[in-house]
């Protein structure tokens, strides 16, 4: 049976995840990645384009995830590895049966997907990743 309606229909829904230090991660997110951070009353909000945003909050017992959390679309992956990299960005590197990543940590699919996978201070994975 189909609903008609729902409370959530016009939500404005945005994701969120835990991190062990705001201090360490408000600095990486702001001066590392060179994002917008504001400061909410229970964490971190960050502006990752157009009308998106992510809230950030403290978990002392925070346990980072074994998955990305976020990826960020960019035009060209090994553009965006060269200026993270020297912003000291360290990049994940991969050597799986179905996940392989070149020496700067890229990873290509041979159809024109390119990602790269790095951490924040907390553990979090987040990618940079281009679909041609």
């Amino acid at each position: 049976m189909r609903q008609t309606g729902s409370v959530l229909t016009d939500a404005k829904a945005f994701p969120s995840f835990s991190v062990d230090n705001l201090d360490k991660a408000k600095a990486f997110y702001r001066d590392t990645l060179g994002l917008h951070v504001a400061e909410r009353e229970m964490g971190l909000e960050l502006d990752v384009g157009g009308s998106s945003k992510v809230f950030i909050y403290p978990k002392p017992d925070h346990k980072p995830a074994t998955f990305t959390i976020l990826n960020f679309p960019v035009d060209d992956v090994t553009e965006a590895v060269d200026q993270l990299q020297s912003a000291g960005v360290r990049f994940e590197s991969y050597n799986l049966p179905n996940l392989k990543t070149d020496s700067r940590g890229i990873a290509r699919d041979g159809g024109g997907t390119e990602i790269a996978w790095f951490k924040d201070p907390a553990g979090n994975i987040f990618s940079v990743l281009h679909n041609k």
